[in-house]
């Protein structure tokens, strides 16, 4: 939840930068297919140098791609924080549903840490996504044992770790070792609380 050819330096408490590629299009140059790929390029020449940066040299990249003061961050969280940043700003940022989404995730947490009927290294409750139609492309992601798994949704099944099943029951089975239900798995339906691990699915 994933770079910067740009030479950052750090010499008695002061900050240099020598820009690499623009982020910011005249008007001529918006929406032409050569500065679309100079984009590209120049994010992904970012992204390549973010792990080496300081805290000071990923402050100074915030404030110049993002024109705005970065949040004050240990250096782990500002870097992953700004490499989304930077992709959003390139690719496009998340849709206003799966935004509203998030924000339910977070609420909920805020209150089941206010009310305390969650340990504070639990991971947070997913509320079910409504049902709706999974189209190609679709990513459903799942944390469990540690791991985060993704699953593409394909117009054939659904593909996991580079191999495609036909239901997401199979590799919800596979991630847990114990029968489940995949969309449930998933967190695509209410949790049935009367029942331990899920039934089977697709």
């Amino acid at each position: 939840m994933e770079q910067i050819q740009t030479d950052y330096q750090s010499r008695s408490g002061a900050e240099a930068v020598t820009a690499g590629p623009s982020h910011s299009p005249t008007l001529e140059q918006a929406g032409s297919p050569s500065f679309e790929d100079e984009r590209k390029e120049g994010l992904r020449h970012d992204l390549a140098q973010l792990a080496e940066l300081d805290i000071n040299g990923l402050r100074v990249l915030w404030r110049k791609r993002l024109r705005t003061g970065p949040p004050d961050l240990p250096r782990s969280l500002l870097m992953r924080l700004l490499a989304y940043r930077l992709q959003a700003k390139v690719h496009g940022d998340l849709d206003r549903a799966t935004q509203r989404y998030l924000e339910r995730i977070q609420r909920e947490n805020i209150r089941e840490r206010q009310e305390g009927t969650r340990k504070a290294k639990a991971p947070p409750t997913v509320p079910p996504v409504r049902r709706r139609r999974l189209g190609p492309g679709t990513l459903l992601v799942r944390e469990f044992g540690n791991d985060v798994h993704t699953v593409t949704v394909t117009t054939a099944g659904f593909i996991w770790q580079g191999a495609e099943y036909q239901s997401l029951s199979d590799i919800a089975r596979r991630i847990t070792g114990t029968r489940w239900n995949g969309p449930r798995f998933f967190g695509l339906r209410e949790k049935d609380t009367s029942n331990g691990a899920a039934g089977e699915g697709k």
